[in-house]
């Protein structure tokens, strides 16, 4: 029998009439379009929250690349000047920052205070994530501090209260000195990360003479280019060799490497356990293919007089599976990937759902995102090449799957199937 011929077969045993078993390939096919469902929908939301939160870290905190003289080289102008000039570069900017104590009007907690260009918060970059709760987003005089939402809530702040920051100097004996400085909140911010608002203490270079020495703050020179995620490494070795010794180089993998890379183990983690789930649907397969073939035995018989082979009946059955785990494996991701593009409206309405019946009891709000831990929106974020391969391990896996009964059913003796039936 010709592989034309087989096709065809196993097409009219998945398309046919119900009545003539084809209800178990059907069933097999849902079973692996459900199971497919969550495994993307988990793709996009994982890949969206990872690359929401990388994205905020790189524009609002490490830049792209950093780049830090630990000799204190002293060109600072000729480096700026041939940075900014590289093709690709969107800007540069340097900043200080340092360690402290600030506080508030109902608390005090340690922060990280950033000495930046005021330029750096009107990037395209910074501007797409910032959203500015009260005041403006930048200070305009040394008595001015810029916090981040969740440490003003802290803190019990809002814009035009003050707040005290203190650090401590080293003294010309060796010892360390308190010092304290009175700052008046300018604005409050928000990147819709909670874990980055909590930190946010945001004063230019005058504010931050008045609170640390040159022994307690370090300088680094902040870049963002066009394309962080695939460009980044060449800037690396292009900076490596054209700026003095002296300099050390960082990407924005480098210093969000232990974060990155716990995200990307969750991540994997997460779709391991989903293919777990895809990997019993596609068991089903086998099931299908037996019954299908303990069905279809008068038609086994009557190929097998008519002259086909061992693989041909086979083959029926083999693209039979394959075309089970096409088909089913085309429908769960289509209907995974409709349900992932609308996670953020889906998510919402769960929790007006789940808060209507909520506060007929108790009264708490839910939250089924906490925006304590996650971002308050997930970007949507399709990777097209692992959504392929999860289609082709799909198919391998229904194969895979049904190549015993398929077999099984080759092998079968047509005079014995023929006094069977």
């Amino acid at each position: 029998m010709k592989a034309r011929a087989s096709f065809f077969i196993a097409i009219r045993y998945l398309w046919g009439r119900a009545r003539e078993g084809v209800r178990y390939l059907r069933g097999a096919a849902a079973g692996i379009a459900v199971s497919l469902v969550p495994i993307i929908v988990t793709l996009i939301v994982a890949d969206g929250m990872i690359r929401g939160i990388t994205d905020r870290y790189m524009e609002l905190g490490t830049g792209h690349l950093q780049v830090v003289d630990y000799n204190d080289y002293g060109g600072e102008d000729e480096t700026i000047k041939y940075i900014s000039g590289l093709d690709g570069v969107r800007g540069i900017w340097k900043e200080q920052h340092g360690m402290g104590m600030i506080a508030g009007k109902s608390g005090k907690t340690g922060v990280t205070v950033r000495a930046i260009e005021p330029s750096f918060w009107d990037e395209k970059g910074s501007l797409s994530f910032l959203k500015i709760i009260d005041g403006t987003n930048k200070p305009e005089t040394d008595r001015d501090i810029v916090l981040g939402e969740t440490l003003a809530q802290n803190l019990g702040v809002r814009a035009g209260d003050t707040v005290r920051l203190m650090t401590v100097i080293p003294t010309q004996d060796g010892r360390m000195s308190p010092r304290t400085a009175s700052f008046t909140v300018r604005g409050i911010l928000s990147c819709g990360y909670n874990e980055l608002d909590a930190l946010w203490c945001i004063t230019n270079y005058e504010g931050a003479k008045r609170v640390f020495s040159s022994e307690q703050s370090s300088s680094t020179y902040i870049i963002k280019i066009d394309d962080p995620y695939k460009k980044a490494d060449d800037f690396v070795m292009e900076l490596h060799v054209k700026l003095p010794a002296s300099y050390s180089i960082f990407t924005w993998k480098d210093l969000l490497r232990s974060q990155y890379s716990s995200y990307q183990t969750t991540r994997q983690l997460l779709l391991f356990i989903m293919a777990l789930i895809v990997i019993v649907a596609a068991v089903n397969v086998s099931s299908a293919t037996s019954m299908l073939a303990l069905e279809r035995q008068r038609d086994i018989a009557v190929l097998k007089v008519a002259g086909s082979g061992v693989r041909g009946i086979t083959d029926i059955f083999l693209w039979g599976s394959f075309l089970t785990g096409l088909i089913g494996g085309l429908i769960g991701i289509i209907a995974g990937l409709l349900i992932g593009s609308h996670i953020n409206e889906i998510l919402k309405l769960l929790e007006k759902i789940i808060n209507i019946f909520t506060g007929l009891f108790n009264g708490n709000e839910v939250k089924i995102l906490d925006p304590g831990f996650y971002l308050e929106t997930i970007p949507i974020i399709i990777d097209w090449n692992a959504v392929l391969i999860i289609w082709l391990f799909t198919i391998l896996c229904s194969v895979t799957a049904s190549l015993i009964p398929a077999v099984k059913a080759g092998k079968l003796k047509p005079m014995e199937l023929l006094r069977k039936t």
